[in-house]
This record gives C-alpha cells, structure tokens and sequence, in this order.
C-alpha cells in the first residue's frame, strides 16, 4: 500500500471511529511530511537538520455547530478511537457555533503535477554541496562583499489525506525547496545588506549562481547610501517588495478580517479602491505555485479567485464558516498550518497579473522618485484596521527616470487603498517571493507617496 493510500485509509479509519463516539459530523486531516534545512556560514556546514513529522487531527460537530478538535501522532486504532472520542467530549462542552460545520461540497481539482520529478535523487551530500555553492557564490560574485551573514537550503516532501463523514476521501502529495543568502557590501556604518532568493518543486529548479551572485549585486547596490530630502513622489517596489505589500493585503482581504472589522476593506467592497491597471488574484492551482493543491484543509477544491479586477475587490477569501456567516460559498482557502490546527481562512498562492513594462520602463515613468529594494518593519508598521503604513525603506533614487544612486534610513508613508490606487504601472517580470505567504510578484510603480528623510 502506497503512503497516500494508508493515509487515507487512516483518515476514513478516524472518521468511522468518531461516528461510532457519538459525533454528528466528522473530518480527519492526516499528514506525513519530511523536511531538511542547511545553513552555511563561510562556505561551512554551521547545522544541518533532517525531520519528520506525522499525525492526524479530528474534527467533529455535534448539535448547534458545537465543534471539537483533537490531534495526535498515531494512525493505530486505538490512538485514533481515543483521539475521537476525546474530540466528540471536547465538542459536547464548546458553545454552539450557528455557522459551524463540514463544507457543503467537497472534491479534488487537478493542480498538476506538485512533486519534483527528481526530488528523491538528491542525497543530504549533494544538498550541502547546493548550499555551500549558495554561499560561495554570494562571497565572490562581487568584491564589495564584506561578508555574508548566512546561506541557507532547505526542503520539505510529504503527504496529505483528508477525509470526512459526507463522503469524501483525497490525498496528495507534493514537494518544494528554496535557498537564500544574505550577504554584506561596504564597511562600518555603511554596511548595506542584499538578498538573494531561489524556490521551487526541487532542489534541481534552484541555480547556485544566481541565489548568491543575487545577494551580493543588491548588497553591492547599495554601497554608499545617503538620506534623501523628504518628499511626495512616485515610488517603484521591486518584486520583494511588492510581494510584502500584498501580502498584507491578502491577509486584509479573508473573509474572517472583513466580519470582524479588522481591515481596511470593510464596508468598501463595491467601491473603486484600486488602480485598474492593477489584478490580483488568489490562484491555489497555479503551476509551480508553493501552495498550490487539489483541495484545502477541509476539502473544497481549490481555484482561482480574483481579489481585486477593474479596480475594485472581487471575492474576499472564505472557509466554510466564515462564508455560513457572509452568506457567500467557500473559496477553498481554509488552511492549516498542520495537523495540529483547525482550518481557518488564508491566501495560497497570492498572483499580480503582469503588466508590460520593463523595469528600464518602470524607472523611466518614475521621473523623479525611489526605487525601493528593501523594507524594515512592514508587518508591524501596518494598521490592521485603517491600512495605514509607515516603514523604513532602502533603495535607489530615480532622477529624471533613470537610476541616481543608492539611499538608506528613508521612510515610505500611505495606507494600503491610497497605494493600490495610485498604482500607475504594473511590470511584466514576474517571480515567486515567500513573503507574506507564496507570491508571484512584479514590480509596482506607485504614482505618489510620502518619502521621509533628511
């Protein structure tokens, strides 16, 4: 029996079991993943760590949505009848919940192919190879580099079984890998940091070259920064950026956010908010895209859904409860970190429908503005409510649209509905950034927002 198929087994196991316990309704999530992380410093192994990790969450709802959830790491049935019937015990004393329940629909999209065909080919040797070459890449591509803080590989490959008491059974497996580094240009005070990022299915999709050769050309960038006077003026996000921005207003944009009152977007999804050269879309079958599934942690089929299109919110992000209490049907986006938690709503793959200018162009259109390369302090200097934002920035001052030099310790100023306006431009190369959750980000031209510096 193959591992999704005694997952799966496992699963519908669980499920019988919390019937027999005296549940109305019942869900198993089951999960087998392996992971490995390498971190270098100075071309050195510094730790190398290899784990696994298994076990299998129940949920069961009795009458009035009174819902319970136990986790473990047995798949026996003994641990699964003891796991049930301390979930049924746990739901008999939880409040009831009118909204509370199993999805109405559940099944299996296709979302490809979602494990690197050669993944089992690289051994843990080949791996350290991998993120040493990271490393030395980062130290030698550019001889600005001072230092480099660390280089790191890791990856993960595991299996997911879901089933529950409506009749639904799936698994899948998949697989994915990144590498970074972290390098230092220039001396002293004016040390100036750049990184450098690969992901994707396999270790075979990441170039050691262009990880390290990448960090140190933005660290090397940067090298004798100065403040600029402050202003209002067009702001240009590279990719890094972009997908740091978006996904704080993906995460502005779940369903659950939106009825509580934690976001900008309450009350405005009708109105014009965004630019309409600006689509993004939550794209949770996407090719190559790190969050890209057949089903999400319940069992409704992933898709794609547009977020904002012709300049205003089309579809917030909804797992089955929280779309009961909207009125609206379920996106598919109920994650879960892991079998030991619940679903709950969050974005999968966050996707900017590219533009058609160059980054030449972009730069071009700014006339007179910042480049911004790097920011400090995103996720903490957001409103979670007002959208308001101010956060230090780093980057390169643009002079009658073409680079003028390297600037640090400036501040960039907005709120979130102001800056999807004011998008004037989107640009065409895209690539996939792990901030805020799985991006495929471009660079954005923002028409204006307040830089504070000297």
């Amino acid at each position: 029996m193959s591992d999704a198929a005694k997952l799966s087994d496992a699963a519908r196991r669980a499920v019988e079991l919390a019937l027999a316990a005296g549940a109305e309704h019942a869900e198993a999530y089951c999960q087998d993943e392996r992971e490995a992380e390498i971190r270098v410093y100075d071309r050195a192994v510094e730790s190398l760590t290899e784990a696994g990790e298994a076990g299998v969450g129940i949920r069961v709802f009795k009458s009035e949505g009174r819902c319970g959830y136990a986790f473990g790491t047995t798949f026996g049935d003994d641990g699964l009848r003891t796991l049930a019937a301390r979930a049924v015990e746990i739901a008999e004393y939880s409040d009831p919940d009118e909204f509370g329940g199993l999805p109405g629909e559940c099944a299996a999209a296709d979302a490809g192919e979602l494990v690197s065909p050669g993944f089992a080919d690289w051994t843990t040797e080949r791996k350290v190879e991998l993120a040493i070459a990271v490393d030395d890449a980062a130290r030698t591509a550019d001889s600005r580099v001072s230092q480099v803080e660390q280089s790191i590989y890791a990856d993960s490959r595991g299996f997911v079984a879901l089933a529950n008491s409506e009749g639904f059974c799936g698994a899948y497996e998949s697989s994915g890998a990144y590498a970074y580094s972290s390098a230092f240009a220039g001396e002293g005070d004016a040390l100036m940091t750049g990184l450098g990022l690969g992901i994707g299915r396999g270790p075979d999709e990441l170039d050691a070259d262009a990880i390290g050769g990448e960090a140190a050309a933005r660290a090397a960038a940067l090298v004798g920064a100065r403040r600029i006077a402050g202003r209002r003026a067009p702001v240009l996000l590279d990719a890094f950026t972009a997908a740091s921005f978006m996904g704080i207003v993906a995460g502005a944009l779940s369903g659950e956010a939106v009825l509580r009152g934690r976001s900008p977007f309450v009350g405005r999804e009708q109105e014009e908010i965004a630019s309409p050269v600006l689509a993004i879309a939550d794209d949770g079958l996407i090719a190559g895209g790190p969050a890209s599934a057949p089903f999400d942690g319940e069992g409704v089929p992933q898709s794609r859904a547009s977020l904002i299109g012709d300049g205003r919110v089309r579809n917030l992000l909804y797992d089955a409860r929280t779309a009961r209490e909207a009125g609206a049907a379920s996106t598919g986006n109920g994650r879960r970190g892991s079998y030991r938690g619940r679903p709950s709503p969050a974005a999968t793959n966050i996707v900017i429908d590219a533009g058609t200018a160059t980054l030449d162009e972009l730069i071009a259109q700014a006339g007179d503005g910042l480049y911004v390369t790097q920011v400090v302090g995103l996720h903490s200097g957001v409103n979670p409510v007002s959208g308001v934002f101010s956060v230090g920035a780093s980057g390169i001052e643009i002079k009658d649209g073409k680079l003028a030099g390297p600037v640090r310790e400036a501040t960039i100023a907005s709120d979130l509905i102001s800056m999807l306006s004011a998008v004037r431009a989107v640009g065409a190369e895209r690539r996939w950034v792990p901030f805020g959750g799985s991006v495929l980000a471009a660079p954005l031209l923002i028409g204006e927002m307040t830089i504070a510096g000297d």
